[in-house]
């Protein structure tokens, strides 16, 4: 049975954020790497940022989620980030979800909805399933015309020039 999704408003800072983990995603371009960009905030303050880097680093989990989370651990010296608000342009796939509940994030704020692997309500709801032993708040949609434009042109790029 799929749970039932618990949505919270998002909040006034909430733009500012992703606006910033929109500007990783961009980064992300440069290196050839899938436009999404992540940002970890604890008490109002941004203590990591990241983008994705698979194509960069050759690595299949180098998803933007994945290593903003090992930076945020790292900078707070635990792995547990219970006080921790993540930020990121694209809903997280699976294994990023995982990591997400693993981690005990406390919200996660997300732009573009992922239809076909998105597992925080999309395709699977993980960060909130009740069998798990956290549960996530959720707050969808922050600027998320932003984040679909910039991966639409991405994608658009790629079927017009694919990579050598």
């Amino acid at each position: 049975m799929f749970p039932r999704v618990r949505f919270l408003q998002p909040g006034p800072d909430d733009i500012s954020y992703m606006e910033e983990a929109l500007l990783q995603a961009e980064a992300a371009l440069i290196h050839g790497d899938v436009p999404v960009g992540a940002v970890a905030v604890l008490g109002g303050e941004i203590i990591s940022a990241a983008h994705n880097e698979r194509e960069l680093r050759q690595d299949p989990t180098a998803h933007a989620e994945m290593l903003v989370l090992r930076a945020a651990s790292e900078v707070l010296g635990s792995w547990r980030l219970v006080d921790v608000d993540l930020y990121v342009t694209l809903e997280p796939c699976p294994m990023c979800a995982g990591a997400v509940v693993a981690a005990r994030i406390k919200r996660l704020i997300y732009g573009a909805p992922d239809e076909r692997a998105g597992s925080a309500y999309s395709l699977y709801n993980i960060v909130q399933d009740p069998r798990l032993n956290h549960s996530v708040e959720l707050s969808v949609g922050v600027l998320a015309e932003r984040s679909t434009a910039l991966l639409q042109r991405f994608f658009q790029e790629r079927r017009t020039n694919p990579p050598v």
